[in-house]
């Protein structure tokens, strides 16, 4: 595989966890509420990557390297827990652009871990994927009022983790296979997010009533596929490219409240959606270019002609 099917790997995760906003909200229609939905996600998520994991990669761990990775999930468990809280005092548009910032932070991260100047082409793709996220998200052309300032802080902190689990889920056991690698740092987030959420959906009936269906279809979309291809991906394109490519979350959250949910998009929405998509495309394209043998090149046979 190279570098873009590595980054395709990316943006499918990307667009996995932007599809569970809206399955929440549907299960939330039937009467779930958010903290049993993301347990039953992490259950669900948990128990199938131990599954596979037993399957195809029984490989024995080192102990610093299963603690190092149960340490990551807990970069993962906060994104979870801080942009939940950011969520019950934001509203959704600024929580969303909120944890967006993402984007920016891991660039900042590589580059102070790698001791280098971003390229050029990742400053110009950050300044359209900012742009392009205030639009997608609804912020611009509306007034939202004064805002909570322990919302505004806990939406920053979302943002920081996520950044964080990129940078640290490209470095930290890359020699680990993807399965086992998911499998610790999922267990590592489990533990916290189902401390800070009560784990009652177990005993209380609600997966027998349904919640079951909510906690499989999100423990794929929010836990396997991104948790995985993340594994898979982040060591070989970089916590800065990475974190380009996962901007896409906000369009596929946009696309599946549209499809799922029947949510009302604006014209400028869709435009920040179509910058956000040239964003994640610029550095693509550079390294797409570096790549490509010259055209004046000719084959070997040719030359004997």
């Amino acid at each position: 595989m190279n570098k873009l099917k590595y980054s395709l790997l990316i943006l499918i995760g990307a667009c996995s966890y932007g599809v569970l906003s809206s399955i929440m909200k549907v299960g939330m229609k039937e009467g779930f509420t958010v903290s049993q939905m993301l347990g039953g996600q992490y259950i669900f998520g948990w128990s199938l990557l131990l599954v596979l994991m037993l399957i195809f990669s029984r490989k024995k761990i080192a102990p610093k390297q299963w603690l190092a990775l149960l340490a990551v999930g807990i970069t993962m468990s906060g994104t979870s827990v801080f942009y939940g809280k950011a969520v019950e005092r934001l509203p959704a548009s600024i929580a969303v652009v909120l944890l967006f910032q993402f984007t920016w932070i891991g660039v900042l991260m590589e580059a102070a871990a790698d001791r280098r100047i971003p390229s050029r082409s990742k400053i110009i793709s950050i300044v359209i994927l900012i742009l392009g996220t205030l639009l997608a998200g609804g912020v611009i052309g509306e007034s939202t009022g004064p805002l909570d300032t322990r919302g505004v802080i806990y939406g920053l902190l979302s943002a920081f983790t996520f950044a964080l689990y990129m940078f640290v889920s490209g470095r930290v056991g890359t020699t680990v296979p993807a399965f086992n690698k998911s499998f610790f740092m999922t267990t590592g987030s489990g533990v916290i997010v189902l401390s800070v959420f009560s784990p009652a959906f177990l005993w209380d009936g609600a997966l027998v009533a349904g919640l079951w269906k909510y906690g499989l279809i999100l423990g794929i979309l929010g836990i396997l596929i991104p948790v995985l291809f993340f594994a898979i991906g982040m060591p070989k394109v970089g916590s800065g490219t990475g974190a380009i490519l996962g901007a896409a979350e906000l369009p596929a959250a946009v696309v599946a409240s549209v499809l799922l949910v029947h949510e009302h998009v604006s014209s400028l929405q869709w435009l920040g959606i179509v910058l956000i998509f040239i964003g994640i495309a610029i550095p693509q394209i550079r390294f797409s270019r570096k790549q490509s043998p010259p055209m004046y090149e000719r084959p070997e046979s040719a030359a004997h002609l």
